[in-house]
């Protein structure tokens, strides 16, 4: 009887749980969709994290160098974004790690604006993308990705939403911006982004904008002729201080953006809602 019992436990067979999935974002606005599209099959690390940093000075550690180095997926932006992430793939090969720059998937290079997390298009190009490479490293449970993928496609809707509100009642409305991290929004919400690139595309890059860019700004600003003052919240200088200064003298409602998560235990959607509706209250107030 015993005999029959051992056989019988040895022919009992269960189907072995698949491996996590380790995968690095370099910025947590991607891990945050990268989480939620993997569920309990993936482990993300995100390593920009710090809502009170710029990310595009950020240094890399030996931590990141492990992390790096045991993923399966690494999630980068590209387009000298985060350049550091380049150089730790470099330093740890991986035969088994797929990598995906977003940058190089939407044909951008260095020297495009790099904040391709406030195109609504483009995210939803990532999404379907970082879904894809799930399935490739996990076949078995393709048909839980897709149903991940479907669920968050309902979870943006509040999202997706908010853009089309403010889309159909402020399109065409003038706005100004003190960096390019606000370019690919303003152009899915249809707003007339008038502040002068040069300006923009120099404070995203850390450079002091040319002269004649920061006198017609501030020429904009001193005749009204935008209703609201976007802002990044993580790169500030004295010339976009003095900006900021000049649109409350002139009471040009201002309205603050960031590059990663604030706070940082908002989902993606939920932190890009936030800022849209800030956005939304101060075209109301201005209108």
């Amino acid at each position: 009887m015993l005999g029959f019992l051992l056989l019988a436990a040895c022919g009992t067979t269960t189907a072995a749980p698949s491996a996590t999935i380790n995968v690095v974002a370099g910025e947590n606005f991607w891990g945050s969709i990268a989480s939620q599209l993997g569920g309990p099959k993936v482990s993300v690390q995100s390593v920009v994290t710090d809502p009170n940093a710029d990310p595009h000075e950020y240094e890399s550690s030996t931590n990141d160098a492990r992390a790096f180095a045991e993923a399966k997926l690494v999630i980068l932006n590209g387009a000298g974004y985060d350049v550091w992430g380049k150089k730790l793939l470099d330093a740890n090969p991986a035969n088994n790690r797929r990598v995906l720059d977003i940058a190089e998937m939407l044909g951008k290079k260095e020297g495009d604006n790099p904040h391709f997390w406030y195109d609504p298009g483009y995210v939803s190009r990532v999404a379907d993308r970082i879904t894809a490479e799930y399935k490739a490293i996990d076949s078995a449970d393709g048909s839980f990705f897709d149903q991940q993928r479907s669920e968050l496609t309902a979870k943006f809707q509040p999202y997706v939403n908010e853009i089309g509100t403010i889309k159909q009642n402020y399109g065409g409305t003038a706005v100004g911006a003190t960096e390019s991290i606000f370019q690919y929004m303003a152009t899915a919400l249809a707003l007339n982004l008038t502040t002068p690139v040069e300006f923009m595309n120099a404070v995203a890059e850390g450079n002091d904008p040319p002269a004649n860019a920061v006198a017609t700004f501030q020429e904009q600003i001193s005749r009204n002729q935008i209703k609201v003052l976007v802002y990044n919240v993580q790169t500030t200088t004295a010339v976009t201080t003095n900006i900021k200064s000049l649109a409350a003298s002139h009471h040009i409602p201002t309205v603050g953006v960031s590059e990663t998560l604030q706070p940082e235990n908002l989902t993606f959607q939920d932190w890009q809602a936030k800022q849209l509706r800030a956005l939304e209250a101060a075209l109301k107030a201005s209108s």
